[in-house]
């Protein structure tokens, strides 16, 4: 059984929620202020957090940045519809996906088992593929999910670790959006959908220039990105 953490200060959408993803088989837990959530979220005893933007003690972009300091466990983020800000914040303090509010119930247990079945495709790749892959002098270990540049370790999210194993397994080819979010999400892209976008911004900033000062990752615009060999 897959345990979550719900971290959002309305009392009665936690016990809505735990009724509802009780019968999809998963454990929530709820916490209703972002000092709390924190603690719970750096127990290392959960698989997949779902962190609201407005919360008291600590705001859920706050939350999500002390977070990224020590973990890479999973976050969905929840935010309010048609503030954009918020969705591209959290994308950038490090969360792996959002849900605008007010969502329906079916929408958030389909993003959170996408989300799930990325991370399960993801642990069953070495059985399938080489334990590591090397584009110069970037690594990407698949058994062990470490990405090292010049032997230094490269902390990414999950969602940043899929788009660049995705962009390696296919390095010198345009990889469109769609490829991309199906293998760092486990959903496809939809309209107005920033997300992997964001992404590979976060990637462009942690992998930096090569010793030419030229990009890792190339984008082709309107179309997709690549991995330059």
């Amino acid at each position: 059984m897959k345990s979550i953490l719900l971290v959002d200060d309305d009392y009665e959408l936690g016990e809505l929620l735990h009724e509802y993803l009780s019968m999809e088989g998963f454990d929530l837990t709820a916490v209703q202020d972002g000092e709390s959530g924190l603690q719970k979220a750096l127990s290392g005893d959960f698989d997949l957090i779902l962190l609201d933007v407005m919360l008291p003690k600590m705001n859920g972009f706050e939350v999500l940045k002390k977070l990224r300091e020590d973990s890479a466990v999973p976050v969905i983020m929840l935010t309010a519809r048609g503030e954009s800000v918020d969705r591209v914040l959290g994308l950038e303090h490090g969360a792996d996906d959002y849900i605008p509010k007010p969502y329906h119930h079916h929408e958030l247990v389909a993003r959170i088992k996408a989300l799930f079945r990325r991370i399960d495709l993801a642990s069953d790749s070495p059985v399938k593929t080489p334990g590591t892959m090397n584009v110069g002098e970037l690594q990407l270990n698949m058994t062990k999910r470490v990405v090292t540049l010049s032997a230094e370790e490269v902390p990414l999210t999950g969602a940043e670790f899929g788009v660049l194993q995705c962009l390696m397994e296919h390095v010198g080819e345009l990889v469109d959006k769609d490829t991309l979010s199906l293998a760092a999400l486990g959903r496809p892209l939809m309209a107005y959908d920033r997300s992997i976008d964001m992404h590979v911004s976060n990637l462009r900033k942690k992998l930096g220039h090569r010793e030419d000062n030229s990009d890792w990752i190339k984008t082709v615009r309107s179309r997709g990105y690549m991995l330059v060999p």
